[in-house]
């Protein structure tokens, strides 16, 4: 039987998406065990569960689905990264609630938290650095970003307070860590495309490949 080989750098990418994929859920998993509030989306996956009684990580990976069909008409399309990113990342979220204890005290809550939302910008910047494709909620902000020409800090913060709404109306548990994530991720998910993602083929490539968009000066 003949193997063929990979490509030169597709296996260092692939070991970037896996491992941007498992630090993402367990970033959510640090902070659900914070209890300072989750971020906007995981409000509003347990906001689902409250109502149907499914785990967390599960409705995360469920509700990938239809999202993908919400960025297919910005001219996204899935791939690798899609994939494993459903399957991955709540599987990861699942496995850290059930390693991770709550914190104790404020000083370890507030801990659980930052540490959570950083680890999500670099896990967000490493795993679409990889460019084998978006994941369900990052599809629809570098969709609206090629589309339109928003920046990502923008799109994304307009997101995540959209979901916020939804997730708290569900009975999602939104408080300071909620706040503050909202306010950060943005301009932190930026940042970590920009420092993974260094020549801007990710965020670049609708323009190259000649779909329409709008610039914006100071767009990622």
């Amino acid at each position: 039987m003949r193997l063929h080989r990979l490509a030169p750098g597709v296996p260092r990418r692939l070991a970037s998406l896996v491992a941007g994929l498992a630090m993402f859920g367990a970033a959510i998993g640090l902070m659900v065990r914070s209890e300072l509030g989750l971020s906007p989306w995981d409000v509003l996956h347990q906001g689902i569960g409250r109502h149907t009684g499914v785990p967390i990580g599960t409705i995360s990976i469920l509700l990938g689905i239809p999202i993908v069909l919400l960025w297919l008409p910005l001219g996204e399309r899935p791939g690798l990264g899609t994939l494993l990113n459903v399957l991955i990342v709540g599987t990861s979220i699942n496995l850290v609630l059930g390693l991770l204890p709550v914190a104790s005290g404020t000083a370890l809550q507030v801990g659980y938290e930052l540490v959570g939302i950083a680890i999500y910008a670099v896990a967000t910047g490493m795993y679409l650095a990889a460019d084998f494709g978006a994941g369900p909620r990052d599809g629809l902000m570098t969709g609206l970003h090629h589309r339109f020409g928003w920046r990502i800090a923008y799109v994304r913060t307009a997101i995540e307070g959209g979901v916020l709404v939804v997730g708290f109306a569900l009975g999602g548990t939104v408080g300071l860590g909620t706040v503050l994530f909202a306010l950060s991720i943005g301009t932190l998910t930026e940042l970590s495309l920009r420092f993974f993602d260094r020549e801007g083929k990710v965020l670049r490539r609708r323009i190259e490949t000649g779909i329409d968009v709008v610039p914006v000066e100071g767009a990622a």
